[in-house]
């Protein structure tokens, strides 16, 4: 391979997904037997930012782009031409684009020809054209250049067959007892034919007799087509439906035909990025309705979505990519969903996210337990493991001993060697949440829920938008790009949430005030509310005496377990650390009993005393173990079991809970998971 994609090897296997639809193996070209025949599905890798959709496409493109007519379009970033005219939209600029890929020559066979696509374009493209504004009409038809060298490279790249269009044009002005928009086609179309086309490749205009109200003339079907394109609503959904199966028409013809006979290896393949945008759809769509009607296209349509669950997919037969490493079902239904394999692309183990780290760090020289933490804090996205991986292998060696996840966010990487290293934790987040105001996310990625950022929204994020709530709307914009949800955080996945906070910590410099202001806010919230929640705040903003006393003083209820859970609420809050900051975890003293921390209050009897620093350092080890940007401590985890079990033994009633705790939570700490509770629950919640 060109490039790693780890955990990707059952698209790229000699037998592997990819082969089995292309009909090659990726690189070498061998020729591989095709699983489903002539029929083959729509193939759509689903998953979320960042989870290596893009990578993955790009991939087969470098594969097979020597083997095969292949075309890699991005649905998200049709970037319109300067001043053009109705006839020209996204669609019909993706048709455009998708055309020239796929042209040009490949294994010794001849380039492939757009005839029917390019006439249909011509016709859509004149509907705007008016006698007085002859240059509206150049401009559009010498953009079409590209799509008709596809069919005569010579004509199609001169000029002169923009003039003569022009001025037969200008002679059917005179004429206008029609529809206008039918005699500039036909007027347009006949040029082209005559101007452009070979006496074999005019054949291509009969294609279009099948269309409404043709009756079996190519030329009728044209003007009809260019008609309903400029109706717009659904009658332009038919033109551009018709549109679409042009391009697949051509490229039909392209591996049948008798002059192609043995010279084609393979199928023509369409790569999609974020298809479930609607232009995705558009093209997409239209192809599996005509297979489900029968047709046999032979071309391999290979998407990505970022939703997992929209309506286009909701019949696809669902796999995960490792079950599609030598077979990929894909049985037909009634609906013509039913013709999609959505494939899910699962999350990096965590020894894929240690071989990435090794890969960039071969001598090891990183913490042993780095790459493990990085996966816990990604959940084993590729986007963040690969980034950060590459940041750590770019550090100093006297540097790498002493990094964390945290520390890693901090570092500026090298991206490319032609430009400047640029910061990690900004560059990561403007690939998870593009194009977006990154300033709202990050206030509320403080929040706990829904009310919680609401509040923050009033308050730190006023005249943010005139449009109604922004917290609401910052929900919204989540949902929409699938994140996912959960009952503790307003900003649920970790990675996400993380990179936010950083943000919302150092924006602001050394002083960090909107971070204190932010959390000084959501204090004031919970002065009268839940008391963990208050508590939780006062950690994020350095001061943890409060949340000691209260543990101190809960401790002899009979609610252990609620005592646990309190425990461990409080204690997920953010560390309020400084960028940059070398030497070990200041909260690694307390909780080793290294450093006591604040005196107790004086008035305290010795027992008294005891336990209120016994739990000082429980609360900071766990405050340590549980930081998605701190490395765990084996010393720290010791010193947490031995507080769980002397604790256990203070307790009157509740010793079994506390026993319990500082038997599993080590062995959760260990495994990885989040601290269970009950302890030793399963999967650790």
């Amino acid at each position: 391979m060109d490039r790693e994609l780890y955990g990707r090897e059952a698209v790229f296997q000699d037998s592997g997904l990819a082969a089995r639809l292309v009909g090659l193996s990726p690189y070498r070209y061998a020729r591989t037997a095709y699983e489903h025949g002539d029929d083959p599905p729509v193939t759509v890798f689903t998953g979320g930012r960042g989870m290596g959709k893009t990578a993955l496409l790009k991939q087969i493109r470098n594969a097979y782009k020597a083997a095969t007519p292949l075309a890699l379009l991005d649905c998200a970033h049709i970037e319109p031409p300067a001043d053009h005219g109705p006839g020209w939209n996204p669609l019909t600029g993706a048709l455009a684009e998708l055309a020239v890929q796929l042209a040009p020559r490949v294994l010794a066979a001849k380039p492939v020809q757009f005839p029917r696509l390019s006439l249909g374009l011509v016709a859509v493209a004149s509907i705007s054209w008016s006698q007085e504004d002859d240059e509206r009409a150049r401009r559009d038809l010498q953009r079409l250049g590209p799509v008709l060298a596809t069919v005569d490279a010579a004509k199609g790249a001169a000029a002169n067959w923009v003039t003569k269009v022009l001025t037969k044009l200008a002679a059917k002005f005179a004429e206008a007892t029609a529809p206008m928009a039918g005699l500039l086609a036909e007027a347009t179309v006949e040029t082209v034919l005559e101007e452009v086309f070979g006496r074999f490749q005019q054949k291509a205009e009969g294609w279009y007799g099948s269309y409404r109200n043709a009756g079996g003339r190519g030329k009728a079907g044209l003007q009809q087509l260019a008609m309903d394109f400029e109706q717009g609503g659904r009658r332009r959904r038919e033109a551009e439906d018709f549109l679409v199966g042009a391009l697949v028409e051509d490229l039909v013809r392209a591996f049948t035909g008798l002059a192609n006979r043995g010279a084609r290896r393979g199928r023509p393949v369409l790569l999609l990025d974020n298809a479930h945008e609607q232009l995705g759809r558009r093209l997409i769509e239209p192809i599996l309705r005509a297979r489900a009607d029968g047709r046999r296209d032979r071309v391999v349509v290979i998407a990505a979505s970022r939703v997992r669950d929209h309506d286009g997919i909701r019949h696809a037969a669902r796999l995960r990519l490792p079950e599609t490493a030598h077979r990929a079902p894909c049985p037909r239904g009634p609906d013509v969903t039913s013709g999609i394999l959505a494939v899910e692309l699962p999350p990096l183990s965590p020894a894929q996210t240690q071989s990435a780290f090794d890969r960039f760090d071969p001598a090891g020289r990183t913490p042993a337990e780095l790459a493990r933490a990085v996966h816990r804090l990604t959940g084993g996205r590729p986007l963040g493991v690969v980034l950060l991986g590459r940041a750590a292998g770019e550090v100093p060696a006297a540097r790498k001993p002493s990094l964390t996840p945290g520390a890693l966010l901090d570092l500026t990487v090298e991206l490319r060697e032609d430009s400047a290293p640029v910061p990690v934790a900004p560059t990561l987040l403007e690939e998870l949440l593009p194009r977006l105001r990154h300033g709202p996310f990050a206030v509320l990625a403080a929040a706990h829920d829904e009310e919680s950022a609401r509040l923050l929204a009033r308050t730190r994020l006023r005249g943010e938008s005139l449009e109604g709530d922004t917290a609401l709307r910052v929900r919204d914009l989540l949902r929409a790009e699938d994140w996912p949800e959960g009952p503790e955080h307003f900003v649920a996945d970790p990675l996400l949430r993380a990179l936010l906070l950083h943000r919302l910590r150092f924006e602001d410099g050394e002083g960090y005030a909107t971070w204190r202001a932010v959390h000084e806010t959501l204090h004031r919230h919970y002065a009268s509310g839940p008391v963990p929640y208050r508590l939780h705040q006062e950690l994020a903003l350095g001061r943890t005496d409060d949340a000691v006393t209260h543990l101190r003083l809960t401790f002899p209820d009979a609610d252990v377990l609620g005592w646990l859970g309190r425990l461990r609420f409080i204690a997920s809050a953010p560390y309020p650390r400084d960028r940059g900051r070398t030497g070990p975890d200041a909260r690694r003293a307390i909780a080793l009993g290294q450093e006591p921390g604040d005196p107790p209050p004086t008035a305290f009897d010795d027992d008294t005393v005891e336990l209120h620093l016994s739990l000082r350092r429980l609360l900071h080890a766990v405050w340590l173990l549980t930081d998605p940007l701190a490395l765990p401590d084996e010393d720290v985890t010791d010193k947490l079991a031995h507080e769980l079990r002397q604790l256990s033994g203070r307790h009157r009633t509740g010793n079994s809970p506390l026993w319990d705790a500082a038997t599993h939570w080590p062995r959760d700490i260990r495994a990885w998971r989040g601290l269970s509770l009950p302890p030793g629950t399963e999967n650790g919640v």
